[in-house]
């Protein structure tokens, strides 16, 4: 079975970065990018993925409205931000809107297994 997931961030770059992380990591899934948080809805409306992977920060609609507008509309899909800063704060937010983790910038494959693997367990 192959995993898919959706990787959204408004840069380019860094969907790349966290896609390489992902390979690097191990994950060999099937991966769908949008540009922000708008988009990512809209792709998950029309094809929910195995997990979401967001930035926090992004035009139209950001990561954290993201996360709570799939919640609103019932889905369940494991979520997690990818995101240059993981403040308390934000933690606490991402995980009271039904963020499974958050990993700050820079990362590595090892943080991604950390926080990834217990979710797909």
């Amino acid at each position: 079975m192959s995993i898919s997931v959706l990787v959204a961030d408004d840069s380019r770059v860094m969907r790349q970065i966290v896609i390489r992380t992902l390979r690097q990591a191990g994950y060999d899934w099937d991966v769908r990018e949008a540009s922000d948080g708008a988009e990512a809805l809209a792709a998950v409306r029309a094809e929910e993925p195995d997990v979401v992977l967001s930035d926090w920060n992004m035009p139209n609609m950001t990561g954290i409205e993201l996360l709570r507008e799939l919640r609103r509309a019932g889905f369940q899909t494991p979520f997690g931000f990818v995101t240059s800063e993981g403040s308390p704060e934000m933690r606490a937010t991402a995980e009271a809107a039904g963020a499974l983790f958050l990993i700050a910038k820079p990362f590595t494959p090892e943080s991604f297994r950390e926080v990834i693997d217990p979710v797909l367990a």
